[in-house]
C-alpha cells in the first residue's frame, strides 16, 4: 500500500465492540494507522482502544459524530495522510471490505468513495419499514441532487483522499454528516462513486435512528439538504504552506 492511510474510527460508549473492531482492522490492513476519536464516552471506550494500540483524541464530551469525524479529518490533515478510511465503532464494516474502497481512489477514479449494502439490491439483514421508506426518500432526493445514483447515503463506511481530505478538514456538516457530505462534496466539484461492500449486523448496542425516529430524521435530513441548497456552492483552496 503506497498511500499513507489513515482509519478512523469515531466511538461513543462502544467498548464491548471497540477492540475487535481494531483488531480486525490491524488484521487486513497492517499498514494503516489507526485512530479512534472517542466522542465523550461514559464507558471504557478510550482504554479499551489503547489497550489494542490505537492512537486516540478524547473529546471533552459527547459532540457528535460530525464533529467526532472531522476531527479525524483534522489529525489526517495535519499529520499528511493521503487517504482516510471511516469505519464505524459497532463491527458493522469489516476490514476486508476496505481494500474496495481505497481502490478507486488509489486509481484516480473517485476523491470519495461510499460502500453500499444496497447497491447490489439486497440488504445484509432486515431494516424496518418506516427506515426503509426514510432511506428510499433520502436516496432518491439526494441522487437526483447530484445526478448520479447513490444507493446508500447513510453508510458510515467509506474513503476519501488527496485534496478532499483538506477540503473536509476545513468544511463538515455536524447535524447529518453522512448524507450532506455526498452533496456538500458534489457541489464543491469533488468526484464521488459507491460500490457494493458486505456488511454485518452490530456486535452490540443498538442504533440511535429506531423506527419510530426515522420519518422524523429523514424530514429533518430533507430540510437541512434543501437549505443548504441555497447556500453558496462551496470552494476548494489549498491551504498555503508557511
Amino acid at each position: 500500500m503506497s498511500s499513507k492511510v489513515l482509519v478512523v474510527i469515531p466511538a461513543y460508549n462502544e467498548e464491548n465492540t471497540l477492540g475487535e473492531v481494531v483488531r480486525d482492522v490491524k488484521e487486513h490492513l497492517p499498514e494503516a494507522h489507526i485512530l479512534v476519536v472517542n466522542d465523550g464516552s461514559t464507558d471504557r471506550t478510550s482504554q479499551k482502544a489503547r489497550d489494542e494500540g490505537a492512537a486516540v483524541i478524547d473529546l471533552p464530551y459527547n459532540l457528535g459524530i460530525g464533529v467526532a469525524v472531522q476531527t479525524g479529518y483534522k489529525f489526517a490533515r495535519e499529520m499528511g495522510y493521503s487517504l482516510v478510511v471511516q469505519v464505524d465503532a459497532d463491527g458493522q464494516h469489516p476490514a476486508k471490505e476496505i481494500a474496495k474502497l481505497i481502490g478507486p481512489i488509489s486509481n484516480q477514479q473517485a476523491d470519495m468513495v461510499i460502500g453500499s449494502r444496497f447497491s447490489a439490491n439486497k440488504a445484509p439483514h432486515p431494516v424496518p419499514l418506516a427506515r426503509r421508506l426514510g432511506m428510499f426518500i433520502l436516496r432518491t432526493f439526494i441522487s437526483l441532487i447530484i445526478r448520479q445514483r447513490i444507493t446508500d447515503v447513510t453508510s458510515g463506511f467509506r474513503a476519501v483522499g488527496g485534496k478532499t481530505v483538506e477540503f473536509l478538514a476545513r468544511i463538515y456538516p455536524t447535524d447529518y454528516p453522512e448524507p450532506e457530505s455526498i452533496v456538500l462534496l458534489h457541489r464543491a466539484g469533488f468526484k464521488i462513486r459507491e460500490v457494493p461492500v458486505s456488511m454485518k449486523p452490530r456486535l452490540g448496542g443498538a442504533s440511535s435512528i429506531t423506527p419510530g425516529r426515522a420519518i422524523y430524521y429523514m424530514i429533518k435530513v430533507l430540510l437541512a439538504l434543501m437549505i443548504g441548497l441555497f447556500k453558496k456552492k462551496p470552494k476548494f483552496e489549498e491551504r498555503s504552506e508557511k
